[in-house]
């Protein structure tokens, strides 16, 4: 009977060793946390979001990766955007980002901290970036637009997966949440119409593969039109910038998509194969 179970094991072995490929090593961070330096410089600032996270995501943080983002991570996208530069008492957007059900990309916003950009608004710059899988939980302790949480939440998934989001794919999401955020302080335009605006124009320049500035400006203006939208031509110009650079970045954002979808996908098996094979040495 101790030969037959020895037996068993070892072949169990020798089939793991076949079946999984050579090289991978399947270390994924299920859930990381960023928080901006000022919440985690507080002990109550980060005692709040540590409680929105545990109440929200039901995570425990005893175990999660976490990383600061500080205000110089934060003015490397926002100084060449939109010319702002953030001080360490400034930078207050946390978020978590769990990967443990990885089928779809959720978005959840603490509303009653974030004041300006939207779940919709998170979740359409992560697609542009060619991410499709994760539950993100986005929140501060005191009231903050939400622009600087975009740079926490890219830092969780390169923790999470040890896979590098180029520096052009970056750039161009967050683009996109400033140039939003901007047009909704500085209008009348709600962030939940133009969050519509923007997922329709991008998906027609997507569909079309339109590369061309003006092209993508008239395609916005119809867009205003048919949606009865009003904003400036300042704001289509720089909306049309953004877009524009997101389509100009499609060649890295499809090769990280291919990169990241392996490491989850190969992760998933791994998993399986591991409920597998308990049952065979039960």
């Amino acid at each position: 009977m101790q030969k037959s179970t020895i037996g068993i094991v070892i072949l169990s072995i020798i089939v793991l060793g076949m079946i999984i490929p050579i090289g991978f090593s399947g270390q994924v961070d299920s859930v990381v946390v960023t928080y901006g330096e000022t919440t985690y410089a507080n002990a109550d600032y980060k005692n709040t979001v540590d409680s929105f996270f545990k109440d929200q995501a039901k995570a425990d943080l005893g175990n999660a990766n976490s990383k600061v983002i500080t205000a110089s991570d934060v003015n490397k996208i926002s100084s060449t955007i939109t010319g702002k530069t953030y001080g360490s008492n400034q930078i207050f957007s946390s978020a978590l980002v769990d990967l443990n059900d990885n089928d779809n990309l959720e978005v959840s916003v603490d509303k009653s901290k974030i004041t300006t950009i939207t779940g919709d608004m998170y979740l359409s710059a992560l697609k542009s970036s060619g991410i499709t899988a994760g539950h993100v939980y986005v929140t501060s302790p005191v009231s903050a637009t939400g622009e600087s949480a975009l740079a926490g939440i890219m830092n969780s998934y390169e923790v999470a997966t040890n896979v590098e989001i180029p520096e052009t794919v970056k750039e161009a999401a967050n683009k996109e949440i400033y140039t939003q955020a901007e047009i909704v302080e500085n209008s009348n335009v709600s962030a939940d119409q133009l969050s519509d605006l923007v997922d329709d124009v991008k998906e027609t320049v997507k569909e079309e593969n339109v590369t061309d500035h003006q092209t993508i400006v008239n395609i916005i203006n119809n867009y205003t039109v048919v949606n009865n939208i009003n904003i400036t031509n300042s704001d289509i110009e720089n909306l049309a910038t953004s877009i524009e650079q997101i389509q100009n970045a499609q060649g890295d954002i499809n090769n990280y998509q291919t990169e990241i979808s392996n490491v989850l996908n190969n992760t998933t098996d791994t998993n399986s194969l591991k409920g597998l094979f308990d049952g065979l040495f039960n």
